[in-house]
């Protein structure tokens, strides 16, 4: 490129970035034309995460992509025009006039401030509408309404929707009732707001993540040469990879960086590569006493079931974001607080029923993971009450979100369902892989150096451990007999099982555990004493 070109170059993209529109409008801008995100990205040389972040104000864009995007943008300005009904922001911001002003933010709103830990890093939680912008965010404000972390809020035009009044106290009397209302204007026609536009660019989105994993499965299809064999143990090989780039694109618009891990505590810090840490999952390994594998004295069917992807179901789990805290006492057990925690657990008095910690020898104090200590709340609750709540001497935790995992969760579960669907094991076979090496390799493993959490792996392996018995306890409040319960897939019972349970292959369903010809899942054994 000639010198006179290339300066002309510059003074086109100073004249364009000078006039940027905001983040709002290139979103808007790429949803009018149809455009994905990785669409966008892959024009201008950069990730579809990159877009993201431009799109929502995260980051600004920069060179050598900036100005090919700031092209596009003038482009799709000219031909998406906003509507005639509304003011022209972005004629306004392609030419010399000034673009209409925001209305600013009610004064109810600008002293809020988001809810950090001690380390400074904004905490998630459920996800709601910002209360100064309106726009869905998983941060919160220090009173629990949903609130961006710091300036991230989109610009708006309007005030979000005041809260409602509170009810007076039941004791205090009523006022007077006040004169009627004025006659107001009629309400305007409804507008879409903004989550709403989100959803559909999440549609879009997961439509490209699902494409990225079709891709990899007709690539190592055509490489294997029609070997399914072959081509699985590839898929397989690169499970872990892939799966940490599917988890990246499905944070593109996060703002908690999981590999900027904090430091953690001893209890989570292998002594030796061949030795465990600390924290105990509660893995069941429960064989009721009651029934023995002799020779019967008569018949009882049991049945034996397979959970559906367990693993993938326990994704959707409290886990906590920032940097560990340590407390004592119940002081860091909360509903939005997760970690580990040492107990000393109540006795266990139900030898029908497997015990929710597990098949544990040693006993006293021990240390488990937030999901299985709520399940025991949850049992020493008055719904349940199976055993007395257990004692908290200290807890490793922090602020926590149960979304973190659910945008891959979701995405891998509807791979999953449409290679049900279509009948391709090659591709179920991959989706599983991915999802199990996640959990398996978020620890202290080689084999992932992206992800150091141990903490995670700990509790998303309790969280399955925790549901499994759960499916045990449902089956035996419905009255079916409890004989086994093992691994985070295999139940074993007596009686009608699918008046109690969905039978499928859809996820968390139940169907009946594959064996030869003969059993297809069913055997007889003899009740002691029967």
């Amino acid at each position: 490129m000639s010198e006179e070109n290339s300066v002309e170059a510059l003074l086109e993209e100073a004249r364009l970035a000078a006039a940027m529109p905001p983040p709002a409008e290139r979103f808007r801008l790429r949803e009018a034309a149809g455009f994905s995100r990785a669409h966008i990205a892959a024009t201008v040389g950069v990730g579809r995460s990159t877009i993201a972040n431009w799109e929502t104000g995260v980051s600004d864009p920069t060179p050598p992509a900036r100005l090919p995007y700031l092209r596009i943008l003038k482009g799709l300005a000219e031909i998406y025009p906003p509507p005639a009904t509304a003011p022209d922001p972005v004629a306004a911001l392609f030419t010399e006039e000034p673009a209409p002003a925001a209305t600013a933010v009610p004064a109810a709103f600008t002293n809020l401030e988001t809810l950090r830990s001690p380390d400074g890093r904004a905490i998630e939680g459920d996800p709601g509408p910002c209360v100064r912008c309106g726009v869905e965010t998983t941060y919160q404000s220090t009173d629990g309404r949903p609130l961006h972390s710091g300036a991230m809020c989109r610009p708006s035009t309007t005030p979000p929707p005041a809260a409602p009044a509170a009810a007076p106290p039941a004791s205090v009397p009523a006022p007077p009732s006040a004169a009627p209302a004025a006659a107001t204007a009629p309400v305007p026609a409804r507008v879409p707001t903004r989550p709403q536009r989100r959803s559909k660019s999440a549609e879009r989105a997961e439509a490209d993540l699902m494409g990225l994993i079709r891709g990899a499965v007709e690539q190592e299809a055509e490489r294997a040469g029609g070997d399914e064999d072959a081509a699985l143990k590839a898929l397989i090989g690169r499970a872990i990879p892939d799966v940490m780039h599917l988890f990246n694109e499905t944070r593109a618009t996060a703002r908690y960086e999981y590999t900027a891990y904090p430091a953690l505590p001893d209890v989570l810090h292998k002594p030796s590569k061949k030795e465990p840490d600390q924290i105990w999952e509660a893995r069941p390994a429960y064989n009721n006493p009651a029934y023995s594998m002799r020779a019967p004295e008569r018949d009882v069917k049991v049945t034996a079931l397979d959970v559906n992807a367990a693993y993938l179901s326990a994704l959707k789990v409290w886990l906590p974001i920032g940097k560990l805290e340590h407390t004592t006492g119940s002081d860091g057990v909360g509903p939005k607080r997760s970690g580990v925690h040492l107990i000393t657990p109540a006795p266990w008095t139900h030898p029908h029923l497997p015990d929710p910690l597990g098949d544990r020898d040693t006993p006293g104090a021990l240390w488990i993971t937030d999901a299985t200590l709520r399940l025991l709340l949850r049992l020493s609750g008055p719904k349940w009450g199976l055993t007395e709540a257990p004692t908290v001497h200290e807890s490793w935790t922090s602020g926590a979100t149960e979304n973190f995992l659910d945008a891959l969760r979701k995405l891998l579960v509807a791979a999953r369902s449409e290679a049900i669907e279509a009948g391709d094991v090659l591709t179920l076979e991959y989706v599983k892989a991915m999802y199990s090496k996640f959990v398996s390799t978020m620890g202290e493993s080689v084999h992932n150096r992206e992800m150091v959490r141990p903490d995670w792996m700990h509790n998303i392996h309790a969280q399955a451990f925790a549901l499994h018995c759960g499916r045990a306890y449902k089956a035996h409040q419905a009255g079916l007999d409890v004989v086994a319960l093992k691994h985070t897939d295999e139940l074993h019972v007596i009686g009608d099982w699918r008046q109690v349970f969905t039978e499928g292959r859809g996820v968390s369903e139940l169907k009946v555990k594959q064996g030869d010809a003969k059993t297809a899942g069913e055997y007889l054994i003899g009740k002691v004493g029967g």
